[in-house]
């Protein structure tokens, strides 16, 4: 009585969901471009499940051979054609998005400045010199946005690359293009495809550093360990937020393959070992002469957390996870990743560990698990924080739903390849029609100012927006609370007081005429069409 109605429901939801994304794909409508896709595969998965249309049937033969029309692909090809997707994704979105962001700004300002000696404005020493040095590279063949935006194509291609080796190691070569095409179109990790920020790259060596833990358990060689450490160092220099992440794979490792595992590899533990410290000097010896001891860097990024209560990051991941991290389709597939995950580990827990890559799953998936754990309860929560959690409950799925399916793998996972490459594209229309728009109206704001600020000879702007105001201008720039509790410029440094509109973080009336003193100023003001308003340029004599 309940399996009819539930194949109707599933029938209709699944047609609903091929529909939907079809329809945001074209782009036919800017309106449905802009809103947020309706989950209906959360619905139609678990409806299938009920009806079972499939029991006691054979594949029908027209899937059967559909899907091994594709399975004559060769699986490099099919890699190959997912990078070349996500090229493509990076070129159209730059035209949504061509001003460069604030986060972006902090790591471009700080490679021009190597480059030319301009201010750095809005870099701190606890940031991380990876991305700033790859892009002083790129600024070295072309000085522009689009430059810096090579090394995030680069970066996202590395990554990408990386998963389908990790995938195809793991599951198979084929079963690994359905993982790449699933991890590319997540909303989480498309929208940050264009931009210039290290999350995308941490993941890409953060996923190699599990790569080869993995191998150094099931083919053992001199140089493994090493090697993950070296990919440890990279990732860190990168981004130090993956300190959180080494650690849970650290944990991970060691419930998953036991203490002894490890201290059986004795000598190549202690090579990484002595790799990685001697990879860590540099920023040890940094961290101890500006915040007093090795850890004062990591320490004062955590701190630096928009956090309202110890914890809320994990708090936000538990709201999201997984369908604001990966869209419906990859949600159902990384909830199979957690039941391979569950079963893997009730197997291990057991001592029923026939299966030779059960305790590979439990790595993995324990990995997946206690990353967010981690992250959460140390710093605020963002999508672009937990992508390799999604690569790897994605990897576990696709594993876990093909061999769930059986003789009907084939076709079924082809089913996936084929919705998947439909949502990359329809997760592009999405993002760029609803979540680059808003983005774009603040920088029709700051950019027209910060042009019309930059000029001969050095100058100082005092901004809410300070990083993106100080690539534009090409003047050094401060917070409203730096300024106020830093030591006043030289008098022969310009200086500007930028306030807007419907600003944030912008100091009252009172305040503003302590941040003046005694100093001549002239104001003027700068209209601009963007959200923030207009601009009102408080210039100090």
């Amino acid at each position: 009585m309940v399996r009819r109605p539930a194949l109707t429901i599933a029938v209709l939801t699944t047609g609903a969901a091929v529909a939907q994304r079809i329809l945001l794909a074209s782009g036919v409508d800017d309106r449905l471009s802009g809103r947020h896709p309706w989950p209906f595969l959360l619905l139609a998965v678990p409806a299938w499940l009920v009806a079972r249309p499939w029991a006691g049937r054979r594949v029908p033969a027209v899937l059967v051979r559909w899907a091994d029309a594709l399975r004559r692909i060769p699986a490099p090809a099919g890699a190959l054609a997912v990078l070349g997707a996500a090229a493509a994704v990076w070129a159209v979105l730059q035209d949504h998005e061509p001003l460069i962001g604030h986060e972006e700004a902090v790591y471009a300002n700080k490679a021009r400045s190597w480059r030319d000696g301009t201010p750095a404005a809005g870099w701190g020493d606890y940031r991380p010199p990876g991305l700033a040095a790859l892009g002083r590279l790129a600024l070295a063949v072309h000085d522009d946005v689009g430059a810096l935006r090579a090394v995030a194509l680069l970066l996202t291609l590395f990554t990408l690359t990386v998963t389908w080796c990790a995938a195809a190691r793991w599951t198979g070569p084929r079963q690994a293009v359905v993982v790449t095409l699933l991890v590319l179109g997540g909303l989480g990790f498309l929208r940050r495809v264009p931009e210039f920020l290290n999350d995308i790259g941490a993941t890409g060596l953060l996923l190699l550093v599990v790569l080869l833990l993995v191998r150094a358990q099931e083919k053992p060689g001199p140089l493994t360990l090493p090697a993950a450490a070296v990919a440890a160092l990279a990732a860190f220099h990168l981004r130090y937020g993956v300190v959180g992440n080494l650690l849970a794979v650290v944990l991970a490792a060691l419930l998953a393959y036991g203490p002894r595992a490890w201290l059986a590899q004795g000598r190549r533990l202690a090579v990484a070992g002595g790799i990685l410290l001697a990879g860590l000097v540099p920023h040890c010896v940094l961290a101890t002469r500006t915040r007093g001891w090795p850890l004062g860097l990591i320490l004062d990024a955590t701190g630096r957390a928009n956090r309202s209560y110890p914890g809320d990051g994990l708090v936000y991941y538990l709201a999201v996870f997984p369908y604001r991290l990966a869209g419906d389709l990859g949600a159902v597939v990384m909830t199979a990743g957690l039941c391979c995950t569950a079963a893997a580990v009730r197997r291990v827990l057991r001592g029923r560990t026939g299966r030779p890559d059960d305790r590979r799953h439990a790595f993995l998936g324990l990995t997946a698990v206690l990353v967010p754990v981690v992250l959460g309860l140390a710093t605020d929560g963002e999508p672009r924080f937990v992508y390799l959690p999604v690569v790897l409950l994605t990897v576990l799925g696709v594993r876990y739903t093909a061999e769930r399916a059986g003789r009907g793998a084939g076709p079924l996972l082809a089913a996936v390849a084929a919705l998947a490459a439909v949502t990359v594209a329809a997760t592009a229309q999405y993002v760029a029609h609803a979540a680059m728009p808003g983005p774009m109206a603040q920088h029709a704001s700051t950019v027209p100012v910060a042009r019309g600020l930059a000029g001969p000879g050095p100058c100082l702007v005092v901004t809410a927006y300070e990083p993106e105001t100080g690539w534009y201008s090409g003047c050094d720039a401060v917070t409203f609370d730096q300024y106020r509790t830093g030591p006043r410029p030289p008098a022969a440094v310009r200086t500007h007081l930028v306030l807007y509109a419907r600003g944030r973080l912008q100091p009252g009336p009172a305040v503003l005429r302590r941040l003046i003193g005694d100093r001549e100023a002239t104001v003027r003001v700068v209209g601009t069409r963007g959200s923030l308003g207009g601009a009102r340029v408080i210039t100090l004599r």
